[in-house]
């Protein structure tokens, strides 16, 4: 009799350390969920920063955060009245898009109706700036009519998630919508709808 009950509370006993397993088990995959659920949350919270189709969020370098080459501050509310090409870049890939630039310019668009900027991502390279400042009077002597910006901080990469250390080639329509954009080496074929797009754009 002794060893049935033995038996017995035995056998009890391991269906209640089972219970508690299975309970400390789905505790576990509760958390887990949860924390993959959160993780999601933030990603796309982290992707959420420009989108085709909508005005961005306003932006504003100015003191140490960056502006204008003549020191005056830069305000994405200028992307409007005209329609607007920005290159983003990375110091280090400043010639990533030359074929891009170069495609803009000869299309020659009326200067009433277009702008470009070449948007420096200064934090982003190991080049010191006076490398830098050589490197723009270069740029702007083959493009005069850019207007050049620098960004100290990497504002834009925080404010509208653009993509850093690379080359980014954003355009945006008279209401400072986002019509365009793209980050690193334009092909040829993503050259062709940009100047569609502007084309488009310069009309309306």
């Amino acid at each position: 009799m002794g060893v049935w009950v033995m038996i017995y509370f035995i056998i009890n006993g391991a269906m209640q350390i089972g219970s508690i397993f299975e309970q400390v088990r789905r505790t576990i995959m509760k958390t887990l969920l949860m924390m993959l659920l959160s993780v999601c949350v933030l990603a796309s919270s982290a992707w959420a920063g420009l989108e085709v189709g909508q005005i961005p969020k306003e932006v504003e370098l100015k003191g140490d955060l960056g502006g204008r080459l003549d020191g005056s501050p830069w305000s994405s509310k200028e992307l409007t009245g005209k329609v607007h090409v920005v290159f983003y870049v990375d110091p280090d890939e400043k010639d990533l898009n030359n074929d891009t630039s170069e495609a803009l310019r000869l299309e020659n668009f009326p200067k009433d109706q277009y702008q470009s900027y070449a948007m420096i991502n200064m934090d982003a390279t190991w080049l010191p700036n006076f490398a830098i400042s050589s490197a723009l009077e270069e740029k702007q002597k083959k493009y005069p009519n850019a207007i050049y910006v620098r960004d100290y901080d990497k504002v834009l990469v925080k404010e509208w998630n653009l993509a850093d250390d690379n080359s980014d080639v954003l355009a945006f329509d008279k209401n400072g919508k986002l019509i365009f954009m793209k980050a690193g080496k334009l092909s040829p074929q993503d050259i062709k709808k940009l100047i569609a797009l502007i084309r488009e754009n310069l009309n309306q």
